[in-house]
């Protein structure tokens, strides 16, 4: 069906043209001037010229104009159906050849979820199904507390006899939603922290993921595809080999000459020359904390300005020392 200026079907008048006719029908016909900027009503067949004024347009009776233009709408709907059968009578064989050779209906999919709420409503449903296990990547985003939200999920998920691993920022090592969260959490439970992490993944019983699509975290994708989920859980292994013990035993974050792991984390992005703001982001932190690390780090190694700072660092070995100490 072709649209009209306005950008709407030619057969279906716009509020502009509806205004006019209800005008036209109150007047009793309006000049053919005023109805070329709505040409739907003429389209439509609300107005049409009156014979004895080729100047003037009269109105339709909305009883009989009513019953045209349903007739249209069931005219469409008749179209599409018979198309809709066309397509299917032409797709039958191809959809047999394509269930042969490629077995379509066992191909794993990655689809995407939009809205936050049902992106959670996804990763519950996908839950409902787990009993072996849950890994999961929680990145600091400011607002710890969320973290209490999905204690009845998980809770359910170590029920069925599963166990949850999560790895979060140091930053939250001390943060009291999250010590809340695992003093509720009653089963095979465990959390360690690093300094840096990846986006929030989530992956169920090693068949199904859930990732980010986009920074605010409306998008997700939910990822079937096997390849996918093997490379998913070779990285949250590698990274939990890493990670800090934070529950059921917290173990002590060493310090080595006076320097804290927060702070060698700080220096080791400070000599890649990277900026106070950037540098809170990366660490889950706010820029007044980083800039007290940085001030204290500056302090212990004797550096009077940014720049001597970068050189006490590479010249300290700091950052060699933290390999020898994890």
């Amino acid at each position: 069906m072709t649209t009209g200026p306005h950008g709407h079907r030619a057969d279906e008048p716009c509020q502009a043209g509806l205004e006019l006719y209800a005008r036209a029908l109150r007047e009793g016909g309006v000049p053919h001037q005023d109805a070329d900027p709505v040409p739907c009503l003429i389209d439509s067949c609300l107005l049409e010229p009156d014979l004895q004024d080729i100047l003037w347009l009269r109105p339709v009776a909305p009883a009989i104009a009513l019953p045209r233009l349903l007739h249209t709408t069931a005219e469409d709907i008749a179209r599409q159906r018979q198309r809709e059968a066309r397509l299917a009578e032409a797709f039958a064989p191809l959809m047999r050849i394509d269930g042969r050779h490629t077995a379509a209906a066992e191909t794993p999919t990655i689809s995407i979820h939009s809205d936050k709420q049902r992106i959670n409503l996804a990763i519950t449903q996908a839950m409902a199904d787990g009993h072996e296990e849950l890994l999961a990547i929680q990145p600091h985003i400011g607002r710890p507390s969320k973290t209490l939200a999905a204690i009845d999920r998980d809770q359910a998920l170590l029920d069925r006899g599963a166990r949850i691993r999560t790895l979060y920022q140091h930053t939250v090592r001390h943060s009291p939603p999250v010590i809340a969260r695992y003093e509720l959490l009653k089963g095979d439970v465990e959390a360690r922290t690093l300094d840096e992490v990846t986006q929030r993944p989530i992956i169920i019983d090693r068949t199904v993921a859930f990732i980010p699509a986009n920074k605010d975290r409306t998008l997700a994708l939910e990822v079937r595809n096997p390849a996918l989920i093997t490379f998913f859980v070779t990285t949250f292994e590698r990274l939990w080999r890493l990670g800090t013990p934070m529950y059921p035993e917290a173990a002590r974050q060493p310090t080595l000459n006076g320097i804290t792991p927060r702070q060698r984390a700080i220096a080791s992005l400070l000599i890649e020359g990277r900026t106070d703001t950037a540098i809170a982001a990366r660490l889950g932190m706010n820029v007044r904390t980083t800039r007290v690390h940085i001030a204290k780090l500056a302090e212990t190694l004797g550096s009077e300005s940014r720049a001597q700072l970068g050189y006490l660092i590479a010249e300290s070995g700091i950052l060699k020392q933290e390999g020898a100490a994890e």
